[in-house]
């Protein structure tokens, strides 16, 4: 099966505004649990902390963008093989090889204990960062939680991943933060703060006073404050375009001004130089 590499390349594009505290928050997560789940609806700013995060942490990072058609584990299974393949190669060959293998599918424990059985067999001073974005397309497969209820617990210390979806995971998966292997990051976690609007209307050029106004507008959601301040700052454009503009409009006049004064003073002194002639 041929594979989309743009679903397993990390993204390029970083944010205006890094954003300390959830960072922070992940790098604690990552120092003492397995795993993080990073949930909330489309325009919360998910994708782009776990990118920021990702580019930050000093580790090989692992991306797996998910669609709808991976519902199929065998498919997944490919997809998730390969995104650590690209920083690992040769990674995953037992794993793949039970897919391949004739007779009925292996259950889904069996390959998650085969996928964090090669996790192990990689170099332990290159700690990996493994992301996987947009789960909640595959909430409702069977094999979801036996494969993610069996892997994350296993994960060596050197393995960290994440999990982004717009819904927390079934039960089973987000309980586990009760046992200390997984920590939530939350829609309400990742709204902007007062200080954190006024960052990114800074970083669009723009005077900090009318962020609180578009904080309470958008509720603090990324996308929708960063519309705001796009907004704003095409707004300011436009003014400065015109006052510009009038500015060399007034200029000009000025200056057919000057030159048509000139031209007066320049015929009268002709005539007078006739005259006296």
């Amino acid at each position: 099966m041929g594979l989309i590499l743009d679903k397993i390349t990390p993204p390029v594009e970083s944010p205006r505004v890094s954003r300390r505290r959830l960072l922070d928050a992940l790098g604690d997560s990552m120092n003492c649990c397995t795993s993080t789940v990073i949930y909330g609806r489309t325009g919360t700013g998910k994708t782009m902390l776990a990118s920021d995060f990702a580019g930050r942490s000093d580790r090989r990072v692992a991306w797996y963008k998910v669609d709808a058609p991976e519902v199929d584990r065998q498919t997944f299974l490919q997809y998730l093989v390969a995104a650590v393949r690209n920083q690992h190669p040769g990674f995953g060959r037992k794993t793949l090889a039970l897919l391949s293998s004739s007779g009925a599918m292996p259950d889904a424990a069996l390959l998650a204990e085969s996928f964090v059985y090669e996790m192990t067999m990689l170099e332990a001073e290159e700690p990996l960062l493994v992301v996987v974005d947009d789960l909640h397309l595959l909430y409702d497969a069977e094999w979801i939680v036996p494969f993610f209820g069996r892997l994350l617990p296993l994960l060596p210390a050197e393995a960290h991943m994440i999990l982004i979806g717009r819904t927390l995971p079934p039960a089973p998966l987000w309980r586990m933060r009760s046992k200390q292997t997984l920590r939530v990051i939350d829609e309400s976690a990742m709204a902007f703060t007062l200080g954190e609007a006024e960052e990114l209307f800074d970083s669009y050029g723009l005077p900090t006073k009318p962020a609180a106004q578009a904080l309470a507008e958008t509720w603090g959601r990324a996308a929708a404050l960063d519309r705001t301040a796009r907004a704003h700052r095409e707004a300011l454009n436009a003014e400065e375009s015109r006052a510009s503009q009038v500015a060399a409009l007034n200029s000009g006049a000025e200056s057919r001004a000057a030159n048509s004064r000139l031209r007066l003073v320049k015929g009268y002194a002709e005539k007078s130089s006739v005259r006296a002639s």
